[in-house]
């Protein structure tokens, strides 16, 4: 298959339903930080997009909100297919993007690069969509805050080491900060910047 063939198909095949769907799944999943979401829409974005990543840029961009690419997305047929897809403009400028997505195995930028809102608009950030190998198997981290019981755990696979790091220097800004989405295939989980992260004793 083309890059123009692989940038023209794969996505929606009922675009306003599936939109529907997979935006009332992300709210469930950032009200309810840690808990697993698997999207139904049988897409199929060019690699190394992942599906639920996919799934989710086709439901939250458009023509209004610029992307952030890492570098193995933006070399390959993604720009074309998002491009198509939703309209939304790429930007090479982390400050910028009002999502941004990584591919999986990479190391982690520090989220203060990526755009944090301000007191008076906070939600004039940037959410990043990280692909991991898994979501369930790895190292276990604890999540506590808004929206969680007492104590939730995830077991993602592939997270760097610096994850905790960088993650609690973003909460630090709240109510400015990042929310971040990590994906697997077909599933997701939502952290948003009120989730507070620790590694559990093993």
């Amino acid at each position: 298959m083309g890059l123009k063939t692989e940038a023209l198909t794969g996505g929606f095949a009922d675009p306003v339903f599936d939109a529907q769907s997979v935006f009332k799944m992300l709210m469930d999943g950032m009200a309810r930080p840690g808990t697993i979401q698997t999207v139904q829409p049988d897409i199929a974005p060019p690699l190394p997009l992942g599906i639920a990543a996919g799934t989710i840029a086709l439901t939250l961009c458009d023509h209004d909100t610029s992307v952030w690419l890492s570098q193995g997305l933006a070399k390959s047929a993604v720009p074309e297919w998002l491009g198509f897809h939703t309209g939304a403009p790429l930007t090479t400028e982390k400050a910028e993007a009002r999502f941004a997505f990584t591919e999986a195995g990479i190391p982690l930028c520090p989220f203060s690069l990526f755009a944090s809102g301000t007191q008076e608009y906070p939600d004039r950030s940037t959410t990043l969509v990280i692909e991991l190998s898994a979501l369930e198997g790895g190292r276990r981290l604890a999540l506590m805050g808004p929206g969680i019981q007492s104590v939730a755990e995830v077991a993602p696979v592939g997270l760097p080491e610096t994850f905790l790091r960088l993650w609690t220097e973003n909460r630090a800004l709240f109510p400015r900060g990042i929310d971040i989405v990590l994906t697997s295939a077909t599933r997701f989980l939502c952290l948003p910047r009120t989730t507070k992260i620790t590694a559990t004793e093993i």
